[in-house]
């Protein structure tokens, strides 16, 4: 009997101390700069959209290095909500060779999506000038990260 409750005492503490846990959404912005890399504002309870921007950015890593124009993204993913919606929006840019995320809620009228993510992006490429020269690569590595983790992607 003192071995099965052992046994048992053991195999609890090992669940406990081993799971993999789930990171709970955070209800304050989320800023990561990786300097020379890339520099991620994610807004509350979009942190889960985390390791998908990570993804992104290392697809990019190894690209030209040149500035271009800002590129809206809706993206839909089963694991990351965004304040009881089912989708959020990301901007993605290049500028002064660094590259800028911003994750933000939707709203809830659809002409608006674009507007409100402009203006939450506003602030980040103030601090990086450069140039607004359309660049196909940011679309192409956002679609491809999205499709390796099955999630949809539409440019706005």
């Amino acid at each position: 009997m003192i071995e099965f409750t052992t046994l048992l005492t053991l195999a609890i503490l090992f669940l406990i101390f081993f799971r993999p846990g789930k990171t709970p959404p955070l209800e304050n912005p989320l800023v990561i700069e990786r300097p020379g890399q890339y520099h991620m504002t994610l807004a509350p309870q979009l942190n889960l959209a985390q390791p998908y921007i990570e993804d992104v950015a290392n697809r990019l890593s190894g690209m030209s290095s040149s500035d271009c124009a800002t590129v809206f993204f809706e993206l839909r993913d089963r694991q990351v909500t965004a304040h009881g919606f089912d989708f959020y929006l990301l901007a993605i840019s290049r500028r002064s060779g660094m590259l800028l995320f911003q994750a933000a809620r939707p709203v809830s009228k659809e002409g608006e999506q674009r507007k409100v993510i402009g203006e939450f992006a506003q602030g980040v490429l103030k601090r990086f000038p450069g140039s607004d020269e359309p660049c196909d690569e940011i679309a192409t590595a956002a679609k491809q990260a999205a499709e390796a983790r099955g999630m949809e992607i539409k440019v706005i």
